[in-house]
């Protein structure tokens, strides 16, 4: 009689962010094309597949919400001469972008 477990991998695979390059592409552009607005949507939806943590979205999430308080106490009417608003909300979409193509790399462990 035939063992069941015979034909199961060794090790359970991991849920995957992207199914296609498109996909990636898309999602890698979520946080570029709104602002940063939804900087922390990619990784609230690869928490929900199971691909990371929910740590690590939350952690997105608290960030963003920051920054953007940040940027507001800073800057409340935008005509401020203060660089800073800016610079945070470039590093924001900089990093949720960079981060986000990351998602499915095999070599990176953190928060999966």
């Amino acid at each position: 009689m035939a063992s069941p477990y015979l034909n199961q991998p060794l090790t359970p695979v991991r849920p995957r962010m992207f199914n296609t390059t498109i996909a990636k592409v898309i999602w890698t552009l979520v946080p570029i094309i709104t602002a940063g607005l939804a900087a922390a949507v990619p990784f609230v939806v690869a928490a929900v597949k199971g691909v990371v943590k929910p740590w690590l979205a939350i952690t997105y999430v608290v960030s963003e919400i920051a920054v953007f308080s940040i940027a507001m106490a800073i800057s409340p009417t935008g005509k401020g001469d203060s660089p800073v608003p800016g610079f945070l909300l470039v590093l924001l979409i900089i990093t949720a972008a960079t981060h986000t193509a990351l998602l499915d790399n095999e070599k990176i462990n953190l928060g999966k």
